[in-house]
Parts: structure tokens; C-alpha cells; sequence
């Protein structure tokens, strides 16, 4: 799904419940992983849930580094969270990767105000990860 449809999708549900809900059928469209990408190297650290990220490199049509994600979490909102994040970040150029700053996104969607601590915490953690990789990229 792409990132303007779930932020639509998100501006047409004023209760938070919806949204939640919203966010767990966000995580249910994610493609699940093959049981080998379930390993500590794909594990991101600082989730209170535990939430896996693979990544593939990849060229766009320019030639230029690119990185394609897939991930998935024990934990169903966060699982939605994974499809948030993967949605503004997956298949994109690493170089945008790197300059897409996730956080005014999250405020707009209200996630800031309405996510626990940990949660957050485990967002932050993601995006983070996936910046890295990106620069990562870059860099080989």
C-alpha cells in the first residue's frame, strides 16, 4: 500500500480506536517473511516487541542504490507500524531514504501523542535502522 493511501485512509478515522484498528489491518498485508529471515542479524533493537527487518539492495532506473524491506513483529499494532514504516521507506532510493525525515509524518498521523513510550521507542528504532542501511548503501 502506498504511504498517501494510509495517510488518507488514517484522515478519514477520527476515533483512535479506529486507528488502531486501522493500524492492525495494515499489519495483516504484510507479505510474511520466510522463516530464515527470523534471525538476530534482521532483529531490531530497541523494539519492546520484537520486530524483524530484512533488507534487500537494490538499483532504481537510474542506477542508483536502492533498498526494498520487508519486516513483520510478534505484536499486531506494531506489526502495523512495520507496514507504516515500510511504506514510506521500502524500495526507495537510498539517498531519500536518507533525507526522508519520518517524524512529521508520525505527528500529522498523531502517533506521537497516542503511541506508548516503548512503542516510540521501537518506531524510532526502525527508522533508524533503515537510515543506516540506507547510508550503508550509499557508501558501498
Amino acid at each position: 500500500m502506498q504511504i498517501d493511501e494510509i495517510i488518507g485512509n488514517f484522515e478519514l478515522l477520527d476515533e483512535w480506536e479506529d486507528r488502531y484498528r486501522y493500524l492492525i489491518e495494515l499489519g495483516r498485508t504484510l507479505e510474511p517473511l520466510p522463516q530464515e529471515a527470523y534471525t538476530d542479524a534482521n532483529k531490531v533493537r530497541g523494539c519492546a516487541s520484537q520486530v524483524w527487518l530484512e533488507t534487500t539492495p537494490t538499483r532504481d532506473a537510474d542506477g542508483r542504490a536502492a533498498l526494498a524491506f520487508r519486516g513483520d513483529s510478534d505484536a499486531h499494532i506494531v506489526r502495523g507500524l512495520v507496514a507504516l514504516v515500510l511504506a514510506l521507506y521500502s524500495g526507495r532510493p537510498a539517498q531519500e531514504i536518507v533525507e526522508t525525515d519520518a517524524a512529521p509524518l508520525f505527528k500529522e498521523l498523531g502517533l506521537a501523542e497516542h503511541l506508548t513510550p516503548q512503542r516510540a521507542n521501537g518506531l524510532r528504532s526502525m527508522v533508524e535502522r533503515i537510515k543506516k542501511e540506507a547510508k550503508e548503501a550509499m557508501a558501498a
